[in-house]
C-alpha cells in the first residue's frame, strides 16, 4: 500500500489545509472545492487528510458502513441491533471523471441474477463514501449524469437506486472534495454551489520556499516510509487537535450578535438562496472549536465568508471567483459601528478603538485592518481595472487603421445551433448521439466488449434455448450469443469553434459591441451545453488562432474582450486557419463532431481574387462534412447578401444577429444542415 504524503509536511498553502482541517471538525460545512493551476499540491493536500482523521466505528459486515449507536432503520443489509461495533480508519474514496453510473450509486448484481434467478444489490462508490470523503478529481469534467447523481446524494443524505427492477435506498453522508484547474472549464452552478468552502491555490513565487518543496519532495519520492515517520509526531499532534475540536464543537455558542454580521455579510455580497449564511454559520462555529474557544468572534465570521463566499459571488459563467476584502472589512465595521449605536451603555472612550478590540471588525483571520491612509491607495486599484479595461490591452503587431478592442453587448438566450444526424462523441447538450448515458432506444449484438447490459433482451434471447441447454434450476443458462448491449440516445458536446471577422469593414464601435455580444451569448450557450470551443479571428492580412479548442470557455471570453479590429478582410485566411484547426483536433478526437461558426458581413478583400478564394476555403468544409452556420453581420439600407453566399458555399445555414436570439419573431429555432449534396 502506497504511503500518503503527510498532511503536515504540505509547505504554505494555508487556506487549503484550514479549509480541510475545518471539515475534518465539523463535515456539515460541506466540502472543500479546491481550484488551482497544476503542480500546486491540491490532490497531495486532500488525500493526505484521510490519514488525520478519526477511525469510525461500523456494524460488522455492513456494506454500508452503519454506525452501530444508530444503525439505519432502512439499511439493505439490515435491520441492525445497537452495539459496540467494530472501528476502521474512514476511508478516502475516489470518484474517477470516467466512472459510470453503475459504478457510482450501484447496480444489479449480474451475474447473481443470471446464475441464481435473485435480485442482488451491488454497493457502489456512493456507499463506500459514507461517513468517510468522497473525493473527485477534476471535479469540472465529471460528466453531468455523475453531476446530477452527486447533487442529488449531496442534499438528501443518501442515495436512491431504482432500476433493473432494484429499488434501493441506504445512507450516504460524505465529506465532497473536488479540485480542479480552471483552464479546463468551469464548474456548473448547481455543483459549485453544493461545495461549502472554496479555495484558490497558486505555486510560491519565494524561491526558498520553492524550494522547500523540492526537498521534501525528493525526500518522500525516496524514502517513503522514513519520511512519514519523521514527520509522526506532527500528525499525531493535528489529528489529537481535531479530535479535541470535535469534542468541543457542541460547546461553542453562537450569538445573536455574530449570527447578524453573518446576515449581514452575505446581504451585502448578494449572495443567492441562504445555504451561505448556513455555510458560514457552521464554518464560523467551526472555527471557534479549531481555536479552543466556546465564543464566535468577529475574526470567526470574516475568515468564514473568505472561505464559504467567493465561489457563490459569480453572477454568470465568466466571472471569476473571488471577494473584495476591502468591500468585506467595509461591512463588519459598519455593522459593528451599527451596534455601538444600539448600545447606550457604552462609554465615549470606545467610539474610537472600536476595530481594535477583540471582537472588532478588523482583526479577521489574523490580519490587521486597513489603515485609512491604505484607503485611497484600495480606490485607486479598484478604479485600474475599468481604466484598463478601456485602454490598457495593446495587442501585439498592430497595424494601420487598427481601433482599440470594444466592449461586447448585453449577452442573450440564443436560439439552438446543433449539429444535424447522430453522434457518438463526449456526452453533453448540444446534438443528438449514441451515448453510454441517456434514455434506452433498443437492443443490439455487442460489437466487442459489452459495456450496459441490456437485461430484458439478453433473457428474451435466452429463454427459447433453456430446453436444449438442459436448464435444471432456477438459474437462467445463458452463452455468450444471448448477451445484448443497450443502445442510449442522449446528447452530445461538440467543437464549437468561432471564426471572426475583426477587419476594419466589423470596425464600427456599435457594430463590433453587438457582434462581440453575439459571440459571447454564444459561448455562454456553449457553456451550458458542455461543449469545447476555439477561437480564430481574421483581419490585416492574416489569421490568427485566438484561442485553440478548449473546455475553458471563460478563456474564449477573455480573448474575445480584448480582441483590436482593423484593415483588410482576408476571408479566405480565417476559413483556411479554421479548416487547419479542425484537422488536428479531429486527430486528437475523432468522435467529437464540430460546429462551425463564421461570424461575418461575407465582405472578402486583400490579395488576387478575395471572393473567389473564399469560395474555394468554404467549399473544402462542405466537402468534410462540417456543419456551419454564418452569423450575418452586414448592416445598413443596403445589403448586399455575401453573408448568404458564403453559407451557400459552406453549405451551411446563415442566420442574422437578430434571428440568432431566442426570443427573436424572425423564425423557428434553426438547426444547422448541410444541404443535400
Amino acid at each position: 500500500m502506497t504511503t500518503p504524503f503527510p498532511f503536515t509536511a504540505v509547505v504554505g498553502q494555508d487556506d487549503l489545509r484550514l479549509a480541510l482541517l475545518l471539515n475534518a471538525v465539523s463535515p456539515a460545512v460541506g466540502g472543500v472545492l479546491v481550484r488551482g493551476e497544476k503542480g500546486t499540491a491540491k490532490s497531495t493536500a486532500v488525500r493526505a487528510l484521510s490519514a488525520l482523521l478519526p477511525e469510525v466505528a461500523v456494524v460488522p459486515g455492513c456494506r454500508f458502513s452503519c454506525d452501530p449507536a444508530a444503525p439505519d432503520p432502512a439499511c439493505p443489509d439490515g435491520p441492525h441491533e445497537t452495539g459496540p461495533g467494530t472501528q476502521r480508519p474512514a476511508r478516502m474514496v475516489e470518484l474517477p471523471v470516467g466512472a459510470s453510473e453503475d459504478r457510482l450509486v450501484g447496480a444489479l448484481d449480474i451475474e447473481r441474477a443470471l446464475a441464481e434467478g435473485v435480485k442482488a444489490f451491488e454497493p457502489g462508490l456512493l456507499a463506500d463514501a459514507h461517513r468517510g470523503i468522497l473525493y473527485v478529481d477534476e471535479v469540472n469534467l465529471l460528466h453531468d449524469h455523475l453531476v446530477d447523481l452527486l447533487l442529488d446524494a449531496a442534499a438528501m443524505g443518501a442515495s436512491y437506486v431504482e432500476r433493473e427492477g432494484v429499488s434501493v435506498r441506504h445512507a450516504a453522508r460524505f465529506l465532497l472534495v473536488g479540485t480542479m484547474n480552471p483552464e479546463e472549464g468551469e464548474l456548473r452552478p448547481q455543483l459549485l454551489d453544493r461545495f461549502g468552502l472554496t479555495v484558490e491555490v497558486a505555486a510560491s513565487r519565494e524561491p526558498d520556499q520553492r524550494v522547500e518543496v523540492v526537498r521534501r519532495r525528493l525526500a518522500y519520492d525516496d524514502e517513503p516510509a522514513a519520511f512519514t515517520a519523521r514527520w509522526a509526531d506532527e500528525e499525531s499532534s493535528v489529528r489529537a487537535r481535531i479530535i479535541a475540536a470535535r469534542a468541543l464543537l457542541p460547546s461553542v455558542r453562537l450569538g445573536d450578535g455574530a449570527l447578524r454580521q453573518i446576515a449581514a455579510t452575505c446581504a451585502a455580497f448578494e449572495v443567492d438562496g441562504m445555504r451561505a449564511d448556513i455555510v458560514m454559520a457552521r464554518t464560523a462555529t467551526a472555527l471557534a472549536a479549531w481555536a479552543g474557544r466556546t465564543d464566535v468572534l468577529a475574526e470567526d465570521v470574516r475568515q468564514a465568508a473568505l472561505l464559504a463566499l467567493p465561489h457563490r459571488r459569480r453572477r454568470n459563467p465568466f466571472d471569476a471567483p473571488g471577494l473584495d476584502e476591502n468591500k468585506l472589512d467595509d461591512t463588519l465595521e459598519e455593522f459593528a459601528e451599527q451596534e455601538q449605536e444600539q448600545e447606550p451603555t457604552q462609554g465615549p472612550e470606545d467610539d474610537d478603538p472600536g476595530p481594535d478590540g477583540p471582537d472588532g471588525p478588523g482583526g479577521g483571520g489574523g490580519q490587521s485592518p486597513e489603515d485609512d491612509p491604505d484607503a485611497p491607495q484600495g480606490g485607486d486599484t479598484a478604479a485600474q481595472p475599468e481604466a484598463g479595461e478601456g485602454g490598457e490591452p495593446q495587442p501585439s503587431g498592430t497595424g494601420s487603421g487598427e481601433q482599440q478592442p470594444v466592449r461586447a453587448s448585453e449577452p442573450f438566450r440564443t436560439k439552438v445551433l446543433s449539429v444535424p444526424g447522430l453522434g457518438q462523441g463526449a456526452a453533453g447538450r448540444r446534438s443528438r448521439a449514441r451515448t453510454e448515458h441517456g434514455r434506452t432506444t433498443g437492443a443490439r449484438r455487442p460489437q466487442g466488449a459489452l459495456t450496459k447490459l441490456h437485461l430484458a433482451a439478453t433473457v428474451q434471447a435466452a429463454a427459447p434455448h433453456q430446453l436444449a441447454r438442459g436448464r435444471a434450476g432456477r438459474g437462467l443458462v445463458v452463452r455468450r450469443d444471448d448477451l445484448r448491449q443497450a443502445t442510449r440516445e442522449g446528447r452530445e458536446g461538440n467543437l464549437v469553434l468561432f471564426v471572426v471577422d475583426a477587419s476594419g469593414s466589423m470596425a464600427a464601435r456599435q457594430r463590433m459591441s453587438a457582434v462581440k455580444g453575439a459571440v459571447l451569448s454564444l459561448l455562454l450557450d456553449a457553456y451550458q451545453r458542455r461543449d469545447k470551443v476555439g477561437l480564430v479571428t481574421f483581419r490585416g492580412s492574416a489569421a490568427d488562432v485566438a484561442l485553440p479548442p478548449t473546455s475553458s470557455v471563460d478563456a474564449a471570453a477573455v480573448r474575445l474582450e480584448s480582441l483590436p479590429t482593423g484593415g483588410r478582410t482576408p476571408l479566405a485566411a480565417g476559413l483556411l486557419k479554421a479548416h487547419d484547426v479542425l484537422r488536428v483536433e479531429r486527430l486528437r478526437d475523432p468522435a467529437r463532431r464540430a460546429l462551425v461558426v463564421v461570424v461575418t458581413d461575407g465582405r472578402a478583400t486583400g490579395g488576387p481574387e478575395p471572393v473567389a478564394l473564399a469560395g474555394r476555403a468554404a467549399r473544402l468544409f462542405a466537402a468534410d462534412g462540417v456543419a456551419s452556420v454564418v452569423v450575418d453581420c452586414e448592416s445598413g439600407p443596403v445589403r448586399l447578401g455575401l453573408a448568404g453566399q458564403l453559407a451557400g458555399e459552406l453549405e451551411g445555414t446563415a442566420v442574422t444577429l437578430d434571428e440568432l436570439r431566442a426570443d427573436s419573431i424572425a423564425g423557428l429555432v434553426k438547426d444547422v444542415q448541410r444541404r443535400a449534396a
